[in-house]
């Protein structure tokens, strides 16, 4: 028997799951229409494989990643793709995202599928690329995609695999009946998920509220290394980091991931997802989803399409909206209120409530903290949540980050049990993407000041270059100079006649050429006798400019990122500055001279 330990914290909530395990699963039906996100998992968005009008086939790959983290969308029906477009999709916020919508056409016909007869026979990496290309992410509320999940640093062994179906929150049933109903297909999706890993255990934690569902996975696990453990009812005891303590003793480290301790877990809709791609090659386009509360008539579960409108989803529980209150997409404790039901069902969608004003009523208006402690006692990650209000309250990100804000699991306890109702959660969220926000805008302005001093410095070393390539050619045509003039001496000093001559001429052609390699200063005093060229003092002025607009705009750009160069810049500014002024006096004076000479 494996030995159970504890968490701290946690709280007792009304469960409420009883109205839906009374029928079984249910078939959700084919909508209208079909309204499929491009990012239902963590990591980069799909980019579209279809256009409007294409006919595609059910389990047809729509949408792909093709760099960075994610994975692929499919067709959950046969039908056509009748528009791309920015609809709502499942979010807090009630954002709007790039959707592919298909209109069914009735007939579900299913495109080619590639069942696995063996998968052992496969290298594991090819394995893991049939779950990647299955569109597989984790069902449990993340989302993060199980074939990168699967894959550990080559460091990290990880010693125990453990199966989530604790389903901790009060309304959600979703996993409990498909322990119930399709234990079979769990077992078959942890047996690979297990030969993937080679874990020294493998654990199927289930609270103890879901007796039949224990029974269910015993039966299927039997003459099995799988273990299953019945665990104390407790929320949040089904989170992830909560239930590796309750099922090992130890703690995820602060900023660390299961694997770092030789942990994994996965969700048991994860692990049926898993089976159905590798044994019968169909990919994730369904899931099965709680439906409950007591503005519907039927409650239950549903198995429904990826991109079921929620609407849809409700009218098969017979949904009443005159007596709603409110709707709550996930659970009462971590779910949010959902404004807009053509929403559709996407692959981490576990739960829908329709909430009536007796059942989940609206909260009191905020109170001040009476400093009661109460929300650090049922912390279960052992924060400070009243300090974290007060500096996530007062934008002190620095100090709410230095307090592990980022530990918080946002399981809502505190908010729960806190007497003056302050939606401590919400702080949380607030200062958690403001704190993003700004790493964002950090890491923007870092590159911009790289591009910048990149620039910069080959721009110097540029100048530098031509530079040294112009005093190499003064070097040479010194050498040069000087070894015709010792020539000229040597056939001076001989006395021949001929090459007195010779000697003679090359010191003509040497005084030539020193003529022609006078300073510049000599030629403008030379100049200086003749009209002065009008056009070559414009021309020096507009280059003078030029090059002041451009030191100019560096000024702005390196302002704009503070860069450490700004003194530096303005510096160069102010000398061409002066350059222009010195341009500009030159050029007035030569039309002075030029009509002074015109008019004598």
């Amino acid at each position: 028997m494996t030995q159970l330990w504890n968490f701290p914290g946690g709280i007792h909530p009304p469960e409420n799951k009883h109205q839906s395990t009374a029928r079984p699963i249910r078939k959700a039906g084919l909508p209208e229409r079909l309204v499929l996100p491009l990012q239902q998992h963590i990591g980069a968005p799909a980019e579209p494989l279809v256009q409007p009008g294409d006919k595609v086939l059910k389990g047809q790959k729509l949408a792909d990643v093709t760099s960075g983290m994610g994975v692929p969308v499919h067709a959950s029906t046969s039908g056509t793709i009748v528009g791309i477009e920015l609809l709502p999709v499942p979010h807090p916020s009630g954002m709007s995202d790039w959707c592919i919508v298909l209109e069914p056409d009735g007939d579900d016909a299913w495109c080619e599928l590639s069942p696995i007869a063996d998968y052992r026979q496969l290298h594991r990496d090819d394995v893991l690329n049939l779950i990647r290309d299955a569109g597989i992410s984790g069902m449990g509320g993340a989302g993060f995609p199980t074939n990168i999940k699967l894959r550990p640093p080559s460091d990290r062994k990880v010693s125990t695999l453990i199966i989530n179906g604790a389903e901790c929150e009060p309304y959600i049933t979703a996993d409990d009946m498909a322990m119930r109903e399709r234990a079979d297909q769990i077992h078959g999706g942890i047996k690979i998920m297990s030969w993937i890993l080679r874990p020294e255990r493998c654990v199927i934690a289930i609270e103890d509220n879901k007796p039949e569902a224990v029974d269910a996975m015993r039966k299927a696990s039997e003459g099995t290394q799988a273990e299953v453990v019945v665990v104390p009812t407790k929320y949040p005891s089904g989170g992830e980091k909560q239930l590796i303590q309750i099922l090992t003793g130890m703690e995820v480290p602060s900023g660390g991931i299961p694997a770092d301790i030789g942990v994994m877990c996965q969700n048991v809709g994860t692990a049926m997802a898993v089976y159905r791609a590798i044994n019968r090659g169909e990919p994730l386009i369904s899931r099965i989803t709680t439906v409950t509360g007591a503005g519907v008539d039927d409650p239950g579960n549903f198995e429904a399409l990826i991109g079921t409108p929620t609407r849809h989803l409700l009218d098969q529980a017979g949904f009443h909206p005159e007596r709603v209150n409110r709707l709550i997409l996930g659970g009462p404790m971590m779910g949010y209120t959902l404004e807009d039901t053509s929403v559709p069902v996407i692959k981490t969608t576990n739960c829908l409530i329709a909430a009536t004003e007796n059942e989940l009523p609206m909260p009191p208006p905020e109170q001040p903290c009476i400093r009661c402690g109460m929300c650090a006692e049922v912390c279960p990650m052992e924060l400070l949540p009243q300090q974290l209000f007060w500096h996530a309250r007062a934008q002190d990100f620095d100090r709410a980050e230095h307090l592990n804000l980022f530990d918080c699991i946002e399981c809502g306890a505190c908010s729960y049990v806190c007497p003056s109702s302050i939606p401590l959660v919400q702080y949380y969220r607030y200062a958690k993407g403001e704190i993003r926000t700004q790493r964002a805008e950090q890491i923007k302005a870092d590159r911009a000041r790289e591009r910048f001093e990149a620039r910069q410095a080959r721009l110097e070393r540029e100048q530098e270059e031509k530079e040294r390539r112009r005093e190499e050619r003064a070097r040479a045509a010194a050498q040069a100079q000087k070894k015709k003039q010792a020539e000229a001496e040597k056939a001076v000093a001989e006395g021949d006649a001929t090459d007195e001559r010779s000697a003679r001429a090359a010191m003509v052609q040497q005084a030539l050429e020193r003529k022609k390699a006078r300073p510049a200063a000599a030629a403008t005093s030379e100049a200086s006798t003749e009209k002065p060229d009008i056009e070559s003092l414009e021309k020096q002025l507009n280059q003078a400019k030029g090059k002041l607009e451009t030191m100019e705009s560096m000024l702005d750009e390196a302002r704009a990122a503070q860069a450490d160069n700004v003194e530096k810049l303005e510096r160069a500014v102010a000398k061409n500055l002066d350059r222009v002024k010195r341009a500009e006096d030159a050029l007035t004076e030569a039309r002075k001279q030029l009509e002074t000479e015109d008019g004598q």
